[in-house]
């Protein structure tokens, strides 16, 4: 497809494209042309706010995502359309609401392992929080904890890694399913109930620092969302196995969106 491409970036047209695929939807027209590269793909989330008519700051009106690398072209209309009708915590946007929107577009990179719990950094990663389920906790003779490597790393001289270690930058992962994956063999007697061996839960890089939390905080909240109801001790946060990613934002409005159509059209 010809137009701009991202190599990696957000870029305005990715959410002028969220804009044109809803209003194509809301007036029931064939769904129209990405002006990108359609077949560069990304983890992505498309987010909406609406802004209220009294002034204030926009209030949320829809966000979903994928973690897997999505071709941005289908991935973002894909979204485009679920963030604004399906988010089951709003109703559907509406055609009257649309000249009040905000469009933001979040492409999820650079998934790498962490050290230890604290191997990130608040407002710059997303974190993803993998934890045996203290549920199923056993001597370590009873218990076999392997790592599932994936085929997919590559090793960037532009990873976040710090390039000053001994050991070279960081190997980074296109998407959260290519992760080396925490995993746990238990015997059945240990778990008659079949239970989850491993919990696990993200958090968007945004989320951390819009609720205040510390880094220790974030680490607890994700293993609390994974399932875990009681105080998370600091043996479990040494044990857990913790992994960054970044995200590259943009964010549009519908009078930027006019403006763009204008002049494309």
């Amino acid at each position: 497809m010809s137009g701009s491409s991202s190599s990696g970036d957000a870029l305005p047209e990715h959410a002028y494209y969220c804009f044109e695929v809803i209003q194509a939807a809301l007036d029931g027209s064939p769904e129209p042309a990405p002006q990108f590269d359609a077949d560069e793909a990304f983890p992505l989330f498309v987010t909406w706010n609406v802004r209220s008519r009294s002034g204030g700051e926009p209030r949320l009106r829809g966000c979903i995502g994928n973690f897997e690398a999505l071709p941005l072209g289908d991935g973002l209309a894909d979204y485009a359309v679920k963030s604004a009708f399906e988010d089951g915590r709003f109703d559907p946007i509406t055609a009257k609401e649309v000249p009040r929107l905000e469009c933001g577009v979040s492409l999820l990179t650079d998934f790498e392992v962490c050290d230890d719990y604290l191997d990130w950094e608040l407002g710059t990663h997303g974190i993803y929080v993998e934890f045996v389920n203290p549920a199923l906790a056993t001597p370590s003779s009873s218990t076999s904890r392997t790592s599932t490597p994936s085929s997919t790393a590559t090793t960037s001289s532009t990873s976040s890694g710090r390039s000053g270690d001994p050991a070279g930058p960081k190997p980074t992962y296109r998407s959260l399913s290519g992760l080396p994956k925490l995993s746990l063999s238990v015997p059945r007697s240990h778990n008659p109930r079949n239970l989850r061996p491993t919990l696990h839960a993200t958090f968007l890089p945004e989320v951390a620092t819009a609720q205040g939390w510390s880094k220790v905080e974030a680490v607890d909240a994700a293993m609390r969302k994974g399932g875990f109801k009681g105080v998370v001790s600091d043996e479990m946060r040494r044990g857990a196995r913790v992994s960054r990613y970044q995200s590259r934002k943009v964010k549009v409005t519908w009078d930027e969106w006019q403006r763009w159509r204008a002049g494309a059209h």
